[in-house]
């Protein structure tokens, strides 16, 4: 997977960008369109969708960055924009096929985390079976994935992201992750199995 994105806290070229410095907003479109485009290819089957949720992203950012009051990063909250975006894009087109509501929300053992980030080369190949698996997954349920496993969401987070419900995040959650382990059978077999703290 890649690596954790950084920007270094400019607070000047946040006030020259609040105050509509063309200059500034181009700085911080091109420090963000990548790795903005590579979390909107979690979401989005289409590299042409994720431009435009680019895009879209950056056109909120504009209207909104004069009440962006610094309560979390700059970055979490571009993140974040980033994300409603490609959930709204999902849903408008209706280009995804939910997955049914489990009754047992909570089934299944997490994914291993070391299946997300293992830093030998023998690795690799593994990656490339999750990134497979992954896109084997309905849109939704693919986001649901990234944003609760990768991204750190809790599922009150993912709920109110998605207009659901937090039991809807956890049964899309334990559907996918069955779905990713059958599919990665045997690989995710012989990985150490960790459980990650649980999340609401």
């Amino acid at each position: 997977m890649e690596s954790v994105f950084r920007v270094p806290d400019d607070e000047i070229l946040l006030k020259k960008a609040r105050k509509g410095d063309l200059d500034a907003l181009e700085t911080l479109y091109r420090a963000y369109e990548q790795p903005l485009f590579t979390l909107a290819r979690r979401f989005c089957p289409r590299p042409q969708d994720a431009e435009e949720v680019v895009q879209e992203t950056f056109l909120e950012v504009i209207r909104s960055l004069k009440g962006f009051r610094g309560d979390s990063p700059f970055w979490v909250w571009v993140r974040k924009v980033a994300a409603s975006k490609a959930l709204m894009r999902i849903r408008e087109h209706g280009r995804h096929r939910e997955e049914p509501l489990i009754d047992d929300a909570d089934s299944g053992r997490p994914l291993p985390e070391s299946l997300w980030q293992r830093p030998s080369a023998e690795a690799d190949a593994e990656r490339a079976a999750l990134e497979k698996a992954l896109s084997a997954l309905s849109p939704t349920s693919r986001s649901v994935v990234w944003l609760h496993d990768v991204e750190g969401y809790t599922h009150d987070e993912i709920a109110e992201l998605m207009g659901k419900t937090p039991s809807f995040s956890k049964s899309q959650l334990a559907r996918a992750h069955e779905r990713l382990r059958a599919l990665l059978s045997p690989t995710v077999e012989a990985l150490p199995c960790t459980q990650p703290s649980s999340s609401s």
